[in-house]
């Protein structure tokens, strides 16, 4: 203790005390937001460091596994159509509203336009292109073609691969917004005109062509 703080009272040494802490503590508060900005700008630039620029990645589609650099922002369907060639799967709203971009990963009926390539590494997709067996139609493609199921065919290969999808939710049991007994799912057979059109309301037709569409639909009732 310094001379002068021996003349000080008790009362005026804590109170020295006192805003000594007091200003330390301010400082801190003060300092604490720059230190934590500075920490979240370095962490920023690290991500960006990482995603910026192209990244190798491998796609299994159709059943071969392609290889290619593309940005991590680049969608599926991008992708699909500017990368591999694969034109089948369509642009329409780019919004996920009209379904025209509609394939298959890993079973389950996806809009490409929604999901990024990068994220499907290591699952099976599958495109309007991969449904046929060399010159055999799939089921749903001839099915098709026999009710008129398309006018301009602009959203044909999302509908056909929606549908596609459709048919192994039925038979797995799925149920859907309008199905009346949770318990008791309808079959292929029992698959009625309103289920159909519940199932597929994610797919839109320009053209109005649903009359053939659903007509495509209810002649796969007996496929199993």
């Amino acid at each position: 203790m310094t001379e002068p703080d021996k003349k000080l009272s008790a009362k005026q040494r804590s109170r020295r005390n006192f805003l000594g802490k007091s200003l330390v503590t301010a400082g801190a508060a003060i300092a604490a937001p720059s230190l934590i900005n500075a920490r979240q700008n370095q962490n920023v630039s690290a991500a960006n460091a990482i995603v910026e620029g192209e990244t190798m990645i491998k796609l299994k589609i159709n059943g071969q596994v392609k290889t290619l650099e593309i940005e991590p922002r680049v969608t599926l369907l991008d992708a699909l159509r500017e990368n591999l060639g694969l034109t089948g799967s369509k642009k329409g709203c780019d919004h996920g509203q009209c379904g025209a971009c509609t394939v298959l990963i890993d079973g389950e009926r996806v809009y490409s336009c929604l999901t990024l390539a990068i994220m499907q590494q290591d699952k099976e997709i599958t495109t309007i292109e991969g449904l046929a067996t060399g010159d055999n139609l799939h089921p749903v493609q001839t099915a098709f073609l026999e009710n008129d199921g398309f006018q301009c065919g602009y959203c044909t290969p999302g509908q056909i691969c929606a549908s596609v999808a459709l048919l192994e939710e039925v038979k797995n049991g799925a149920v859907s917004y309008v199905t009346s007994d949770l318990n008791n799912p309808p079959s292929l057979a029992s698959l009625s005109e309103t289920e159909i059109k519940e199932r597929m309301s994610g797919n839109l037709c320009r053209c109005s062509a649903y009359n053939g569409i659903v007509a495509a639909r209810s002649g796969l009732r007996q496929c199993r």
